[in-house]
C-alpha cells in the first residue's frame, strides 16, 4: 500500500515515531472529511446499492493487491538482479534522501504529514470510509476502528521495514491482504443471499 510505503521510506531517515504521527494525523483529518461525506449521501441511495457497491470495492481491491504486488515482485527481481539494495532505492526519491541516519527533529513529522495528505487523496481506503459511513451513519466508531487498525500497522511498518525487507515474505502478506477484502466481500453477500452474516461488524 503506497501509504506503508511512504512511511518505510521516511523512516530510514528520520525518527520512525515521527513519521508515523505525522501519518496518522494526516490519515485521521482524511477519515473525518470522509465520514461527513459518507453521511451526506447517506439516505440518497437504498442500502442494498450502498452494499452492492461496497462489495464490489472490496473484490476490487482484492484483485488490486495482487495486480500491484505482481508488477512490484517484478520491480524488486530487476533491482535485485542489478545489484542494487531495495532498501537504498526506496530512498531515492521524495525527498526522503539522504543516509539511513536518524533525527528527532520535527522535519520527520512535518514530512510525513504533507506525503500522506497528498497520498492518500483518492486512495482506496478513502472509498472504504466513505462506503461505511453511507451504510452505518458518521458513527465514531468508523474513525476509531481505522485509526486502530492503521496506528500500528504504520508503527510495526516504520520501526521494521526497511530493516527486514530481505527476511518478509511479501508475497504472502499480499495474499493475505487480498484474501482479507475478498474475505469482507463474501460476508456482505452471505447476508443478502443466505441471510446470515459470519463477520462480527
Amino acid at each position: 500500500e503506497k501509504g506503508q510505503l511512504v512511511i518505510a521510506g521516511l523512516a530510514t531517515t528520520y525518527n520512525p515515531y515521527l513519521v508515523v504521527a505525522g501519518a496518522a494525523t494526516a490519515f485521521g483529518g482524511w477519515t473525518f472529511l470522509e465520514i461527513l461525506l459518507g453521511e451526506a449521501i447517506r439516505g440518497a441511495l437504498p442500502v442494498f446499492y450502498l452494499d452492492v457497491a461496497t462489495a464490489g470495492l472490496f473484490v476490487l481491491f482484492s484483485v488490486w493487491i495482487l495486480y500491484d504486488g505482481a508488477i512490484l515482485s517484478e520491480g524488486i527481481s530487476d533491482t535485485e538482479s542489478s545489484g542494487t539494495d531495495f532498501r537504498d532505492a526506496a530512498t531515492t526519491d521524495g525527498g526522503v534522501s539522504g543516509g539511513a541516519s536518524m533525527t528527532s527533529s520535527w522535519e520527520g513529522y512535518v514530512s510525513s504529514f504533507s506525503a500522506m495528505a497528498v497520498a492518500e487523496f483518492g486512495d482506496k481506503t478513502q472509498l472504504i470510509t466513505i462506503g461505511l459511513a453511507a451504510s452505518y451513519g458518521a458513527h465514531p466508531s468508523i474513525w476509531f476502528g481505522e485509526m486502530a487498525a492503521i496506528v500500528p500497522v504504520s508503527t510495526l511498518t516504520a520501526v521494521t521495514f526497511a530493516r527486514t525487507t530481505h527476511y518478509l515474505n511479501l508475497t504472502w502478506i499480499r495474499y493475505g491482504a487480498a484474501g482479507m477484502f475478498l474475505l469482507f466481500a463474501s460476508d456482505i453477500a452471505s447476508k443478502y443471499l443466505f441471510g446470515v452474516s459470519f463477520l462480527p461488524l
